[in-house]
């Protein structure tokens, strides 16, 4: 499994990510293409992707306002959560950003 930064093109797999997530909570405002994007230009370190074998196994989402730090997506996908390290590794990865 890699952990990577986000980048902007990822946005699609992300959001089907999310969208397989039980109770994940999306909203039609930011849970879109532009709503990602914008997200991630002004967040552009924060925010990461765990990968294996091309599928996007989880995502965390974090950002600040210059004072306070904020994680609103933290997702694992079901099935990875009882098979990976995912879930331990991307909050310690998202520290360090």
């Amino acid at each position: 499994m890699k952990i990577r930064v986000m980048k902007k093109r990822d946005w699609k797999k992300c959001l089907e990510l999310w969208q397989n997530i039980p109770e994940m909570g999306l909203n039609s405002i930011d849970d879109t293409k532009e709503g990602i994007v914008r997200f991630l230009r002004r967040n552009p370190k924060t925010c990461f992707v765990a990968e294996t074998d091309g599928i996007f196994a989880g995502t965390i989402i974090a950002g600040h306002d210059g004072r306070r730090g904020y994680i609103y997506h933290t997702a694992v996908l079901p099935p990875v959560q009882k098979t990976r390290n995912c879930n331990r590794t991307a909050p310690s990865r998202n520290g360090r950003a």
